[in-house]
């Protein structure tokens, strides 16, 4: 997770006006006390803050100055080891931990990878366990989902036996979408959708392949993205 971005962004609910003041350096301190604290139950020194991050005392304690005049760090001008993280500083800390948290976790998560859909003629619906990790492009959620194109009717779109197409679960669709529906109550297959006056249209673009005429057609997906392995 980029720095910047994370400061940018804190997470929903917790925008905090002065987050996005901090340099890098700044936060690197905040953060260097913290882990201090945490391990020693004792502040650290401006040598000891200046050697961890390997800058002049001075540079230290400029940043310390700025820090205090945003109200993120405190400390006693008669006590070698007083520098304490305000409540705010706990809370700007906490919130980076919390958005890189769930940054990382959005990152490792994974789409289901449904089964196979055919670009042919279509062939049975069955349900696989698997998992393509594409979130970070396409998000995350229960409506989207993966499936393996078999078959080549649909090479016009640029899409080839093998790839996998993205998807998101929708019940309906406009004129020229690219959608995975259910046709006959059992055979999935992917087509560009166009409705008719009495029926609907399944559009392949390989001229080899014929549309698909049905008045009984579910649309479960509308295809969203294209992956291919090369």
């Amino acid at each position: 997770m980029p720095l910047k971005a994370a400061l940018e962004n804190p997470p929903k609910g917790e925008t905090s006006p002065w987050a996005s003041q901090l340099t890098p350096r700044q936060l690197q301190l905040l953060k260097a006390i913290r882990v201090f604290q945490a391990g020693r139950c004792y502040s650290p020194t401006i040598a000891e803050l200046a050697s961890e991050l390997t800058i002049s005392r001075s540079t230290t304690f400029e940043h310390i100055a700025e820090l205090r005049k945003k109200d993120l760090l405190s400390a006693s001008p008669t006590m070698a080891r007083s520098l304490r993280l305000t409540s705010k500083a706990q809370k700007l800390l906490n919130s980076l931990d919390k958005k890189i948290a769930n940054c990382q976790s959005q990152v490792d998560a994974a789409i289901p990878l449904a089964g196979k859909v055919a670009a042919g003629v279509p062939i049975e619906a069955v349900e696989n366990i698997d998992s393509l990790s594409l979130n970070s492009c396409f998000g995350t959620g229960d409506d989207v989902f993966a499936l393996e194109v078999k078959g080549d009717s649909m090479t016009g779109d640029g899409i080839a036996d093998g790839d996998f197409v993205i998807c998101r679960k929708r019940s309906t669709a406009n004129n020229g979408q690219l959608v995975v529906a259910i046709v006959d109550d059992e055979n999935a297959t992917l087509k560009r959708f166009y409705r008719e006056k009495s029926s609907v249209r399944l559009q392949p673009s390989n001229d080899n392949y014929d549309p698909i005429y049905s008045d009984n057609c579910r649309i479960e997906a509308v295809v969203v993205g294209l992956v291919r392995k090369l």
